[in-house]
């Protein structure tokens, strides 16, 4: 976005730079990232971040100089010189999807259900088995 056309449109307000800067930080973190953190405020020069714990916290201070040069491509001269960060603050969980409406047969054989229990995320592992169940139902349609 360059520097000149950010500090035009966001100006010095804190509040509409912290609106850029929220928006940017996926682009900075990637999708992952962005969804286990939460930017939470501006403070002088210090980006506030929300992390799940010190793990998190100490992965993201490595990456800072990373962050900070991705932020300041959209950002430009409004991007702050440092982050920081709050332990323990989970990011706000995103409304849940719909579910849809399943097929007649969509349970997936035991043997299935016993691999998907290597997966740790739950959400992940609930799609791992919707999808086997309905590829392994659809072959046996055809």
């Amino acid at each position: 976005m360059g520097s000149d056309l950010a500090a035009k449109l966001f100006g010095s307000d804190p509040a509409r730079v912290l609106t850029l800067l929220r928006a940017a930080w996926p682009l900075a973190v990637g999708p992952e990232l962005a969804r286990r953190t939460e930017v939470i405020a501006l403070e002088g020069s210090t980006l506030r971040i929300g992390v799940p714990d010190a793990g998190w916290r100490k992965g993201l201070l490595r990456m800072q100089r990373e962050i900070l040069a991705r932020l300041h491509r959209v950002a430009g001269d409004l991007t702050p010189r440092r982050l920081g960060f709050k332990d323990g603050c989970a990011p706000r969980p995103a409304a849940p999807k719909p579910t849809p409406p399943a097929a007649a047969t969509t349970e997936a054989p035991p043997a299935v259900v016993a691999a998907a229990e290597q997966i740790e995320d739950a959400e992940i592992r609930a799609r791992f088995l919707e999808t086997a169940a309905r590829y392994l139902a659809h072959g046996r349609r055809g």
